[in-house]
């Protein structure tokens, strides 16, 4: 597990200074020294931060927002580079021209010397690679930020491919989250336009993936389950892993001798039916979404290779998707609602599949949805593309401030990309056509007599459930209430602007009837001739008309001023 705590609860330690030190110097040399002046980091992190000299900025204003936004990611290493290629899946939360920025991050790094890694075999293993393995070579198959694969050979002479921890990989990836789970702090506090797509959220859903990603005992457990879920499917092939070889930083799996789906050439020189694997490739991730909300999350051309018979071997289970009936059913609600033109349904179902604060203007919303529809649904399926189709949807949302599930996100994330590796190998695929089935399926399988006894029996325990407990509660209430340790605040809602009128009104009527007494008795003043007297008449009772005079022609001011009478 990551130990991540709140930066302003540590102790001001050096690793931590010198990483803020690094990164605050990285914001300044492409040009978001502003940003962090908004942060006003200064009042909590003082210590350090001055050596930090805006004169060595680089001068970068040649290049766009986004790109400075990726070149800064890219220098601030492994944790940055991870997150923001999250971020790129994420329309809803940052804009077009930088989610195609950063989709552009490669993570790839120089590799680690061997030696360091044989560390990492005895600590985890308690044996060194020579005693594991036959032949391992020293040379990485692939490098990247968190690990590298080598190829090996096992005493039994089997081929396989070992999947290694970069040392003390762990440590900085702490530090970077508590700085980072800082900024987000500091943003939300600060900088208004941020706060309203909650960073520490995003953070800490950021956390718990990479977390995930960090250990590999729960990727072998993936692919074991991914193994199990298509064991009838000769299609479809899993590598095997090796769990007496493997650990939480080591992975020991088949060697996969395929051809990489991107390698358009080496597949048609291999004989390869392209159709055929795209028609395989896109019932794979339908059937892992629809038919068992188990999906690998990161269906990337490099993550796919393609073995002998047009079988499918998808690559590193770091990061899979689960996605719950319930989200299934509405997801699927959605896309009828989409295809039938529903705008009204589609509104209704996403503000179900979605979290939000405040209910958008729904007239407002349904007129968007059915403009968006209406820009894409008179084309042909062939010319419909999922992908683009759901991430146009996604930013109508997110101009409403409703923010979708991760797991969500990373379904819909996979659907897209694996439909762009599906037209990259045939132009005419319609991968609404090749969803359309399984869409079916789910909306049929709700009404079958099995799932309507299921959810007949379910609700039937949950009432139970809650009339065993509902006379506990009640008793717990009433002894909370003896014992005076129950206080209940209300508090009303929309009641400010009727008080205010209605004292509006209390003081109109007052004012009138100290108006009227002014005048009733200055007519009786001037009737009784009381003196002194001006002409005969009472200058007493001629003060009080004056005065309800003015404050007649005060009222009819402030009246008119209101706008009504």
């Amino acid at each position: 597990m990551l130990s991540i705590r709140k930066i302003g609860v540590l102790g001001r330690t050096y690793r931590h200074l010198n990483r803020y030190r690094q990164i605050l110097g990285v914001l300044f040399k492409y040009g978001f020294g502003d940003l962090v002046d908004r942060l006003r980091i200064e009042q909590y992190l003082e210590i350090g931060l001055q050596v930090i000299s805006r004169k060595k900025r680089e001068r970068v204003e040649r290049l766009t927002r986004a790109v400075r936004v990726r070149m800064a990611f890219e220098e601030l290493g492994p944790t940055f580079i991870k997150l923001a290629q999250v971020l790129s899946a994420r329309p809803d939360l940052i804009p077009p021209d930088l989610v195609a920025e950063l989709a552009r991050l490669q993570d790839k790094v120089p590799a680690t010397g061997f030696a360091a890694l044989k560390e990492i075999f005895r600590a985890e293993l308690q044996k060194s690679p020579e005693e594991i393995f036959e032949h391992i070579e020293q040379t990485p198959l692939a490098s990247a930020s968190i690990a590298q694969v080598h190829r090996a050979v096992l005493k039994d002479g089997e081929e396989v491919a070992v999947k290694i921890q970069r040392p003390g990989i762990r440590k900085v990836i702490e530090v970077d989250l508590e700085i980072m789970l800082h900024l987000a702090t500091l943003m939300e506090r600060h900088i208004e336009e941020f706060s309203l797509h909650r960073p520490v959220k995003i953070v800490e859903e950021f956390t718990r993936t990479i977390e995930k990603e960090l250990d590999f005992v729960l990727e072998a457990e993936n692919m074991e389950r991914f193994a199990a879920q298509f064991l009838m499917d000769e299609h479809f092939y899993v590598p095997k892993t090796f769990r007496e070889f493997s650990s939480s930083r080591v992975l020991t799996m088949e060697f996969i001798q395929g051809v990489k789906v991107s390698e358009v050439d080496k597949l048609d020189a291999a004989g390869l039916d392209r159709k055929i694997i795209v028609d395989r490739g896109a019932e794979l991730l339908l059937r892992q979404i629809f038919e068992n909300g188990f999906f690998h999350a990161d269906p990337h051309p490099g993550n796919i290779f393609v073995l002998p018979g047009n079988v499918i071997c998808m690559l590193d289970y770091g990061m899979v998707g689960s996605i719950v009936l319930q989200t299934r059913e509405r997801f699927v609600d959605l896309i009828s609602a989409v295809v039938r033109r529903d705008s009204s349904r589609a509104v209704q179902v996403l503000l179900r599949l979605t979290e939000w604060e405040e209910e958008p203007d729904l007239r407002r919303f349904e007129r968007e949805v059915d403009d968006f529809m209406g820009r894409h649904l008179y084309r042909s399926l062939k010319n419909i593309q999922i992908g683009a189709l759901l991430q146009e949807l996604l930013q109508i949302a997110a101009q409403y401030r409703l923010r979708i599930p991760s797991d969500t996100f990373m379904m819909m994330k996979a659907l897209a990309v694996i439909e762009g590796v599906a037209r990259m190998l045939d132009p005419d695929f319609e991968m609404v056509a090749k969803a359309a089935p399984f869409v079916e399926k789910v909306r049929l399988e709700r009404f079958s007599p099995k799932r309507i006894s299921e959810d007949a029996y379910q609700m039937g325990a949950d009432f139970l459930i809650f009339l065993q407990q509902f006379p506990k509660d009640a008793l717990e209430i009433f002894r909370l209430i003896r014992q005076r340790k129950l206080t209940v605040n209300l508090e009303h809602q929309g009641l400010a602007n009727m008080l205010a009128t209605h004292d509006q009104i209390s003081n109109r009527v007052s004012f009138s009837i100290i108006i009227a007494g002014l005048i009733v008795g200055s007519a009786l003043i001037v009737i009784s001739e009381i003196p002194p007297l001006f002409y005969g008449i009472s200058l007493i009772g001629i003060i009080g008309f004056l005065a309800a005079a003015l404050m007649g022609i005060w009222l009819l001011v402030a009246i008119l001023r209101k706008g009504s009478l």
